[in-house]
């Protein structure tokens, strides 16, 4: 079984199955694949050697198409703003890397976003090209987000995540509500709205759990203490736009704005912080507690 080829400047490589299909050449079968580059634009990637089969070796535009087997190739964008803001790594041992991570800054490549992303600005700091997130937080959310180092204890690691093992603490800034008794624990069903980005609430068995508390208040304004006991997508932001106190300067939850684009406002950032984590260490069995270094302000 071929491994894949290594990463390139910190951004690990794409791989895509060739089923049987008429296509007589890898880029035939590409530019039919992705309609949406075009064809010149894979003759330049296999000119600078980014498409390579699955033995590594590197794929031109007349390499012949060889159905059943799978080709790698690396993405690469024209232009890609820099995020003017820092990732702060709180720990790092050989299993685990505990990153403090900036409001705007997205954890991993996905759309417009390749090279400013945590997790390929780390691979390139601490030169881990093993390295993996055991979760995700949103682009817009800030604080920790975990990563693992290993492959063969990745798995183990992830599970605590997905069996809900996780202790997981943030604060949010959002308006106040005279009518809400807190504490209190909010229960939905949350699924993929038909609105891209963005979930909805409908009838059925919750999936979806948030503890909130509030430990402050300023004006019209209160610091919140979140609690998800489960982690869907978007679940503290779309809890609490159903509770009528959407997080300060939320673009999605309740009204979904434009995006931004290379015209982004550093200057109103979501109100949400990924403040703490703990959970009992699957391979030694201690105890990890991490906090944030970063707070809100009103």
């Amino acid at each position: 079984m071929n491994a894949a080829p290594a990463s390139r400047n910190g951004v690990g490589p794409s791989s895509v199955a060739l089923p049987p299909g008429p296509w007589q050449t890898i880029i035939d079968f590409l530019a039919e694949q992705f309609p949406a580059i075009p064809r010149s634009t894979w003759q330049e990637r296999m000119a600078r050697g980014e498409v390579l089969d699955a033995g590594g070796q590197i794929l031109h535009p007349a390499s012949p198409y060889r159905p059943n087997s799978k080709i790698f190739y690396y993405r690469s964008l024209p232009a890609e703003p820099r995020i003017p803001f820092e990732a702060v790594v709180l720990y790092q041992d050989d299993y685990l890397v505990v990153a403090d991570k900036p409001h705007f800054l997205p954890v991993t490549p996905a759309g417009r976003y390749l090279q400013e992303t945590l997790l390929v600005r780390l691979k390139r700091a601490l030169g881990i090209d093993t390295l993996a997130p055991m979760h995700r937080i949103d682009r817009e959310t800030a604080g920790l987000v975990l990563f693992t180092i290993q492959p063969h204890t990745r798995n183990v690691y992830q599970t605590l995540f997905r069996e809900r093992a996780v202790s997981k603490q943030y604060e949010a800034i959002a308006p106040l509500r005279a009518d809400l008794a807190l504490p209190t624990v909010y229960r939905s069903r949350l699924i993929e709205s038909p609105t891209f980005m963005k979930m909805e609430e409908v009838a059925g068995e919750a999936n979806a759990e948030t503890a909130i508390e509030l430990l402050e208040t300023k004006g019209a304004l209160g610091r919140y203490r979140l609690h998800p006991v489960s982690g869907q997508k978007h679940q503290l932001r779309a809890h609490m736009a159903a509770l009528g106190i959407p997080i300060v300067n939320d673009r999605i939850y309740p009204e979904l704005y434009p995006d931004e684009g290379a015209a982004q406002d550093y200057s109103q950032p979501l109100k949400l912080l990924a403040q703490a984590i703990r959970f009992i260490d699957p391979l030694s069995g201690q105890v990890r507690e991490f906090a944030s270094r970063q707070g809100l302000q009103f």
